[in-house]
């Protein structure tokens, strides 16, 4: 069994040493490297790998934050972790997590090892009981978005979303007094929020039943349209109007 394996750290040199460490390593596929914290969740997201090797100063956020984005969302299968770092104080943390190991640098190609060995067995453990699920007693939608916005990086809770636009290869999130632009399809988005709470009402449009106020209907255009509560109006598509107005009624 390979082991897929992401690499996090900022440090060029730290992330080659541990290419070094791992090149004998037949069990071992290195699926790709993190320089930071977006980077890593990027690659967990699009590579499924089963362990995450992480360092726990990271640009932007450190690694613990990366392991609570990882956490909060529901579409990524969470990997065994093993953290690789020059500081014991977080150690206690790590294993709080349930982290198969914490590595303190410089660490020999023998205490890796005996770190793969463990992340081994417990993965082993792990498919024999049917493969780690994504967050399954949570739910499978995601309650909180972790992303970088005008220079900071934003935990976002998904209530606090009023409603979301595409724009080209974008989606537009709008909140209270400002929006935020992501790279993303509105369908693959969509498929992240609760559709309980979460509704398309235009292929370009999907709003948060909790701040919409009404439907209306625009009297000289005959347009309907989903008046929020903060009085933004999104447009309706009339094939969504019935759906809608059904969850609206409930």
């Amino acid at each position: 069994m390979k082991i897929k394996t992401v690499i996090a750290d900022d440090e060029v040199l730290a992330r080659q040493k541990l290419r070094q460490l791992l090149q004998n390593e037949a069990n071992v596929e290195i699926v790709g490297e993190g320089a930071n914290a977006l980077e890593t969740i990027d690659l967990v997201q699009f590579t499924n790998p089963d362990l995450l090797l992480l360092d726990v100063h990271m640009p932007d956020m450190d690694g613990f934050d990366i392991v609570s984005a990882l956490t909060a969302n529901r579409q990524i299968r969470l990997p065994k972790i093993i953290f690789t770092t020059a500081y014991d104080k977080y150690a206690i943390r790590a294993f709080e997590i349930n982290a198969i190991d914490y590595l303190l640098k410089p660490f020999s190609r023998e205490r890796l090892r005996q770190a793969f060995e463990r992340a081994e067995q417990q993965i082993a453990a792990s498919n024999e009981n049917g493969g780690s699920k994504k967050h399954e007693a949570d739910g499978p939608y995601a309650n909180r978005l972790v992303f970088k916005s005008k220079g900071r990086i934003l935990f976002l809770p998904v209530t606090d979303i009023r409603w979301i636009g595409a724009e080209e290869n974008y989606v537009r999130i709008c909140v209270d007094r400002e929006s935020h632009l992501l790279r993303e399809t509105m369908a693959h988005f969509e498929t992240r929020l609760d559709p309980n709470c979460f509704i398309r009402v235009h292929r370009s449009a999907i709003v948060n039943l909790q701040h919409v106020k009404e439907i209306r209907t625009d009297s000289q255009e005959g347009e309907s349209f989903v008046l929020m509560q903060d009085g933004q109006k999104v447009p309706m598509s009339r094939g969504y109007r019935t759906r809608i107005s059904q969850l609206l009624a409930h």
